[in-house]
C-alpha cells in the first residue's frame, strides 16, 4: 500500500467515533487522497461537513468498500461480522473495525501501536480494543516491560460518551430535568446516570463481572502476549460527559518504587506524566478530553503489595486514545 494519497472510507462517519475518526486523521495530516463515507440507503446522499469539507455520504455497498485502501468501520458489531471480512478478503481493503466483532479472534490481531503496532503491517483485518483496555493498556505496558506486572486490579470512572452520543445526550437532558426537579429518564442506561453512579456497563455474566470488565481482562491478555496475566476489573458508569478514568493497582515481579515508575512513565509513549500533588496536578477527565495522551498519575506505593506493588490513576479521552485516535495509530503503523 502506497503511503501518499490514500482512498480511505469511514462507515459510521456521523457517529461519535466516526466524527472524531475523520478529525483526527486530518489534524495528524494522515494520507488521504479521497475520502469516501459510506451509510445505509436511508442517510445515502445527504451531505455532512466535515474538516476535509462538505462530502456527500455514500450508499454502502461491499464492493465500494473494497475500492478503497483502508476501511474504518464505526458501526456495529454485527454490521462488523457481516461485511469486514469481504471488504478485506483478497485484494480488497484494510479493515480497522472498531466494534467487540473480532478482538478475541485469534486469526486477527488486537492492536494498541504503542505495544504491538507492528502486528499492523501484515495484517487485512484489524480489531481495535475495548476504549477502557486500550487507556489502561498504554499505561500498563511500559511498567510491565520494566518491573513485570503479575496481578492487576482496576476500577473504572466511565464517562456517558462510552455510550456513544445516545448517552451523552441522555446525561445532558437528565443534568437538565434533575435541576429543575423533574424525573430523569434512562433508556440509554439501565438507571439514570445524572446525579448517580451505575456500576454496571455491559451485560453480566456467570462469574458475576460484566462483559466489560471481562473485556479489559481478555483483550490485555492478548494485547501483552500473557495469556495468564491475572487481572480484575469493576467497571461504573459515572455521570461525566466524556473521558475516562481508571484507578489501578498492580503487584510486580521485581521490587518497584513511585520514583521508579514515574521515570519510567515519563520516556512512555502516548503517557503524559500528571503527578504532583502539593500543587493539585493529577490526572482528571476534564484535562485530559480531547487530549491524544493518557494523564497517569497518584502513583505511590501500594500498602499490601509494599515494594512489589504500586497504585496509580489514569485519565484518557474514550472517543481518541479509547477509539478514534487508536484507530488511526493503527492505519499509520499499516504504512509505516
Amino acid at each position: 500500500m502506497s503511503a501518499e494519497n490514500l482512498h480511505v472510507g469511514v462507515i459510521g462517519a456521523t457517529g461519535a467515533v466516526g466524527v472524531e475518526l475523520i478529525n483526527v486523521m486530518f489534524d495528524r495530516n494522515f494520507p488521504v487522497g479521497e475520502l469516501t463515507l459510506f451509510a445505509s440507503e436511508r442517510s445515502a446522499g445527504k451531505t455532512l461537513e466535515t474538516k476535509y469539507g462538505t462530502k456527500t455520504v455514500t450508499l454502502f455497498s461491499v464492493e465500494e468498500a473494497r475500492k478503497c485502501d483502508i476501511v474504518f468501520l464505526a458501526v456495529s458489531g454485527d454490521f462488523a461480522k457481516e461485511y469486514a471480512p469481504q471488504i478485506a478478503a483478497g485484494d480488497g481493503a484494510l479493515v480497522i473495525d472498531n466494534s467487540s466483532a473480532f478482538r478475541l479472534n485469534d486469526d486477527v490481531p488486537l492492536i494498541v501501536p504503542e505495544i504491538n503496532g507492528d502486528l499492523a503491517k501484515t495484517a487485512k483485518l484489524i480489531a481495535n480494543p475495548n476504549c477502557t483496555t486500550a487507556i489502561a493498556a498504554v499505561a500498563l505496558w511500559p511498567l510491565h516491560q520494566a518491573f513485570g506486572l503479575k496481578k492487576v486490579f482496576v476500577s473504572t470512572y466511565q464517562a456517558a460518551s462510552g455510550a456513544g452520543q445516545p448517552g451523552m445526550n441522555e446525561l445532558r437532558e437528565g443534568l437538565a430535568a434533575g435541576l429543575k426537579g423533574e424525573e430523569i429518564k434512562a433508556e440509554v442506561f439501565s438507571h439514570p446516570l445524572a446525579f448517580n453512579v451505575i456500576p454496571h456497563i455491559d451485560t453480566f455474566q456467570e462469574n458475576g463481572y460484566t462483559r466489560e470488565e471481562m473485556k479489559v481482562t481478555w483483550e490485555t491478555r492478548k494485547i501483552f502476549g500473557v495469556p495468564d496475566l491475572a487481572i480484575s476489573c469493576t467497571a461504573v458508569r459515572i455521570p461525566t460527559e466524556r473521558t475516562h478514568s481508571e484507578s489501578i493497582v498492580v503487584e510486580t515481579e521485581k521490587p518497584v518504587t513511585p520514583q521508579a515508575a514515574r521515570d519510567v512513565l515519563a520516556k512512555a509513549r502516548g503517557v503524559k506524566l500528571v503527578d504532583n500533588p502539593e500543587k493539585l496536578e493529577y490526572p482528571m477527565p476534564i484535562n485530559a478530553t480531547k487530549q491524544y495522551d493518557v494523564e497517569v498519575g497518584r502513583i505511590r506505593t501500594n500498602l499490601i503489595f509494599g515494594d512489589h506493588g504500586l497504585e496509580l490513576f489514569v485519565a484518557g479521552d474514550q472517543l481518541l486514545k479509547g477509539a478514534a485516535l487508536n484507530a488511526v495509530q493503527i492505519a499509520e503503523a499499516s504504512i509505516a
